[in-house]
């Protein structure tokens, strides 16, 4: 194993690479369940989850919250310049990385790079960050996940970026677009992920509705084509959210997004990036919205994380409720894998949480909560009579008249022939009791 990457100075000192000690092991900088190497059916942990840390969060969120500014002091924001302050953050995220052993990263284009309001140099300041990072990731090894555009923050987006009622702040926002997309297949990101954070509407009163929707649609078009004519070969991604910091957002849920991609035609190229807190948000649970995306072929990636339903925003909190990690997992084994996608921890450290070592213990929590996730959901879809007691639920489907009815042979009338002849159908138990028994008894294993 080799040893973890350490810049001009090193911003994690005292900490050494994250072992696999096992389930009775108290070092709480050490995995119980996430061990890279070990195989969960034909792949290896590592293979299944694809872990990658987020940039934003982890080294650009101080613990501010909407009442009060932040609590932490990062030791890479002290440079001179902002240049300088990027430069360091990129030298701790990578330490970071290879100290916790995560194969992928992802991050924003301002992020990575300080911002300028002047185009060529906000495009300079980039493209001297990508540079620096590809070759980083050719030192430690670690790859891009994906790579975004923040197209929500500058207040020139405030009423929206490719649904922005001024065309030339749609055009500003194709700046970014362009230059982010640039960066990711330089750095040979796998996926390319566009979230609205403002694309949709605080007021109906004064918004055309479809006409936005509309150009969001020649935006992500423009999008792909630019993205496909420069070589990025991965999946573009969407990331659904109902609402915050929006009154109402167009990406809702899953199933909102899947339908918008479907009438524009652009669901051959584009699939969805689903994210726990943001499925909670829209009323669903996180395994709802996974399963909608994966049922209409279109999920691609996840950002990992949890909401508090007693704060009732977008808290982005660590995973680390098992229940949600089975769920999740199951759908992702039942499609076959979350590749070239992968598990971002899109989630940050409680405002209260104010030492060095925090970052990791969060970051452990949550890649082992998933590691247990993915070894209850195996072993229940592979050991288990789970899949049995689904199949055996649907069984009239499966022969005569009902299979008649799924292949299209029958007609209502035909339906109404056959109810009549069979009489009051009999009562069947959903058993549900019985399926949330049995993860429990997997847990406990």
């Amino acid at each position: 194993m080799s040893a973890p990457f350490i810049g001009k100075r090193e911003y994690f000192p005292g900490i050494g690479r994250i072992p696999f000690e096992g389930r009775e092991s108290d070092n709480p900088l050490a995995f119980k369940h996430y061990e890279a190497d070990r195989k969960i059916g034909e792949k290896t942990m590592a293979e299944h989850l694809r872990f990658a840390v987020c940039y934003w969060h982890s080294f650009g969120n101080a613990g501010h919250d909407p009442f009060g500014p932040g609590t932490r002091n990062y030791p890479w924001d002290a440079g001179s310049s902002p240049i300088a302050r990027a430069e360091a953050k990129l030298d701790a995220a990578f330490e970071f990385f290879t100290k916790l052993g995560v194969p992928y990263y992802c991050f924003h284009d301002i992020d990575l790079a300080p911002d300028a309001d002047d185009v060529i140099e906000y495009e300079k300041h980039l493209q001297h960050m990508v540079a620096l990072a590809k070759m980083r990731q050719q030192a430690s090894g670690i790859k891009l996940l994906w790579g975004t555009a923040n197209l929500f923050s500058h207040p020139r987006y405030m009423n929206g970026a490719a649904t922005n009622p001024d065309f030339a702040v749609v055009a500003r926002a194709a700046v970014q677009i362009k230059a982010a997309l640039e960066a990711t297949v330089e750095l040979g990101g796998e996926n390319y992920v566009f979230w609205g954070g403002r694309e949709g509407y605080a007021s109906l009163h004064n918004t055309h509705m479809k006409r936005e929707l509309d150009h969001f649609a020649r935006f992500l078009t423009m999008a792909r084509d630019y993205g496909r004519s420069i070589g990025f070969k991965g999946n573009l991604l969407i990331e659904p959210k109902p609402m915050e910091p929006m009154k109402h957002q167009y990406d809702f849920d899953s199933a909102t997004v899947a339908g918008f991609l479907h009438k524009h035609g652009l669901d051959k190229d584009f699939k969805l990036n689903i994210e726990a807190n943001h499925a909670t948000l829209s009323g669903h649970t996180f395994e709802h919205d996974l399963q909608v995306a994966s049922d209409h072929g279109l999920l691609g990636s996840i950002d990992a994380n949890r909401g508090n339903a007693q704060n009732g925003w977008d808290t982005d909190q660590f995973p680390t409720d098992l229940y949600d990690t089975v769920g999740a997992m199951m759908v992702v084994l039942r499609q076959g894998g979350l590749a070239p996608g992968g598990l971002n921890f899109d989630a940050k450290v409680r405002r209260e949480s104010t030492d060095a070592d925090d970052l990791f213990l969060a970051h452990i929590g949550g890649m082992d909560a998933f590691a247990r996730g993915l070894e209850v959901a195996h072993a229940l879809l592979a050991r288990s009579p789970w899949e049995t007691w689904r199949a055996e639920r649907y069984a009239s489907f499966d022969k005569g008249a009902g299979k008649d009815f799924e292949q299209g042979k029958l007609s209502l009338a035909d339906l109404r022939e056959l109810a009549a002849q069979q009489g009051e159908p009999a009562k069947r138990s959903g058993k549900q009791e019985r399926y949330e028994n049995l993860i429990n008894q997997y847990l406990m294993r």
